[in-house]
């Protein structure tokens, strides 16, 4: 029996044979034993060949039958490297579909942990209650919006009145304003003695005192004035 035929054949270990058949592990690392095997043969017979080679140019005519041999020698080894070959070619193709086989096992056997842990954490869980908690969630969403956009408007205190009518009401208060100013003003009377016909000191001193009454007046009803206004910029 060939060492191929012990190697798939008897070579099993007890523990595989009590499972019914050797683990995707133990078949990877047997299949890469019998790769680095023949690798190795391989190397032996292209050695081999080249020996008998270089014996048949050695022996050329002169030893016809020697050269024949080493040549015939050649052509064995040759065919044995290329069934080595094409039995590389085979179990490299196998063992590449062991790997992905044995890799899309272990996908699936995670895939199948993760379904059963998702499976566990929904168990607790009720579609309704959750409805009812985002439902929650929303309302309490809104209220809070709904606050936020009360603090953050402009306060309206005082804006219930109608403003054209506060107007209306400061004009007339400015009216009669004027109107008590101007009933205040005393023009000075006439003199009944006639005037100098220079001016002397007396009437310097007199025209000097309508002109300082009468700027007293005007700053007056100036200062009237801007009180009204800045009454109006406040109640608007």
């Amino acid at each position: 029996m060939s060492k191929i035929s012990r190697f798939f054949k008897g070579g099993g270990s007890a523990s595989s044979k009590s499972r019914g058949g050797p683990s995707p592990q133990e078949a990877l690392a047997r299949l890469r034993e019998t790769e680095e095997m023949l690798s190795k043969k391989q190397e032996y017979l292209e050695t081999r060949i080249e020996r008998e080679l270089a014996a048949a140019r050695q022996y050329g005519t002169r030893n016809k039958r020697a050269a024949l041999q080493a040549l015939k020698r050649k052509k064995r080894y040759e065919k044995q490297l290329s069934q080595i070959d094409g039995t590389l070619s085979t179990i490299e193709f196998q063992r590449e579909a062991l790997e992905n086989s044995h890799t899309n096992t272990e996908v699936l056997k995670n895939m199948g942990y993760a379904a059963q842990a998702m499976k566990k954490v929904h168990e607790n869980m009720d579609l309704n209650k959750i409805d009812d908690l985002m439902q929650d969630i929303t309302e309490q969403q809104d209220v809070a919006q709904e606050i936020s956009d009360a603090i953050s408007n402009r306060a309206t205190f005082g804006e219930e009145f109608d403003e054209e009518e506060l107007m209306a009401e400061l004009e007339e208060l400015e009216q009669e304003e004027l109107n008590k100013g101007m009933r205040d003003v005393r023009l000075p009377s006439v003199p009944s003695t006639s005037l100098p016909s220079r001016p002397g000191k007396l009437l310097t001193s007199h025209f000097m005192f309508l002109m300082i009454k009468a700027c007293s007046s005007s700053r007056k009803r100036a200062e009237d004035e801007d009180e009204m206004k800045k009454l109006a910029a406040w109640a608007s």
